[in-house]
């Protein structure tokens, strides 16, 4: 996996302005992720690598035993920004660009959760690393589930954060809910269509990151203004909602996948928001030998900025 791989340090793109069509009444500007990257504690820095063809990018920072951050859908690396610089003080951070996703190149396939997983264990071989500590978020946690399955000598503990891998089960989701019975996952159905989303959500991401937000977060406030930008601008382009959705339409080769697989012998933790704390109770469990569940009560999904207190304690105590 590292013969072909070799790693870069370059500075991110100058500050750029999305499309005016972003929800916002104007067009704002969007800082570098090397900016974002020097604006928290911690000495991070945005950096490349090119693994097996693929340039990914990182941001990292921080000391100790490597800890990777992988983040979901539809943000990046800077979903993890709240939780990085305490995590830091006791471990070498990589937060990570997955395969479509920010800097991250955006190919035409791969974005099984299988292939995402070697894209990982070449930026982890890359970066000099034999063994590392993973979390996962959304579709992240997809990832880094698959990473710990496929690769189990390369993962010492694994933290999934609201969202289990993809399994049979969900193809039993409902489409319509009844009344006061939640939000259905519409989403996971939307995103299996090919050209559609990309032409009704190109320039516009805003516009779904605000529902998504909306309806999954306790207090709108604690995903800002520009946090909002940053993650509209990182999809806005018809390429990266492409990439999105093929994350969504690769679940059913991850749904094939995961009844291979054994279950993992690390240590597996799963925080869980107040919507799927259940549902990560009931999935986790079969999945490995050595799994804890936790709730972060004051969460809904995004738990890493609804909740940074709570998830930094809960995974430097795990990691340690």
């Amino acid at each position: 996996m590292t013969r072909n791989s070799r790693k870069t340090t370059a500075p991110g793109p100058g500050a750029t302005t999305p499309p005016a069509a972003t929800g916002t009444t104007a067009a704002t500007t969007v800082p570098s992720d090397e900016a974002l990257a020097r604006s928290l504690p911690g000495g991070f820095t945005s950096e490349y690598a090119t693994v097996n063809g693929l340039r990914m990018h990182y941001v990292t920072g921080g000391h100790g035993d490597p800890l990777f951050l992988l983040p979901g859908w539809p943000q990046t690396w800077w979903a993890f920004h709240k939780i990085m610089p305490d995590l830091a003080r006791h471990h070498r951070v990589v937060a990570v660009d997955i395969r479509g996703q920010g800097g991250t190149d955006m190919p035409e396939g791969g974005y099984d959760k299988k292939t995402m997983a070697s894209d990982l264990l070449g930026l982890v071989h890359t970066l000099g690393y034999r063994q590392v500590n993973l979390t996962g978020h959304d579709i992240g946690a997809m990832v880094a589930y698959s990473f710990a399955a496929n690769y189990p000598e390369a993962t010492r503990k694994l933290a999934l954060l609201d969202t289990p891998p993809a399994d049979a089960s969900d193809y039993d989701r409902p489409l319509l809910m009844r009344p006061n019975r939640g939000v259905a996952l519409w989403w996971w159905a939307f995103n299996q269509l090919h050209e559609l989303p990309e032409q009704l959500l190109a320039g516009r991401m805003r516009h779904l990151l605000d529902w998504l937000f909306a309806h999954s977060l306790a207090d709108q406030d604690l995903v800002t203004e520009q946090d909002r930008e940053i993650y509209a601008h990182a999809h806005n382009t018809p390429e990266a909602i492409r990439s999105g959705t093929a994350w969504y339409q690769a679940f059913h080769q991850d749904i094939e996948d995961l009844a291979k697989y054994p279950p993992l012998t690390m240590p597996l933790l799963g925080i869980a928001g107040t919507y799927t704390y259940d549902e990560l109770q009931r999935k986790l469990p079969p999945l490995g030998t050595d799994v804890r569940v936790q709730q972060a009560s004051g969460s809904v999904h995004f738990l890493p900025e609804e909740e940074p207190e709570l998830i930094s304690e809960a995974l430097l105590e795990f990691f340690a």
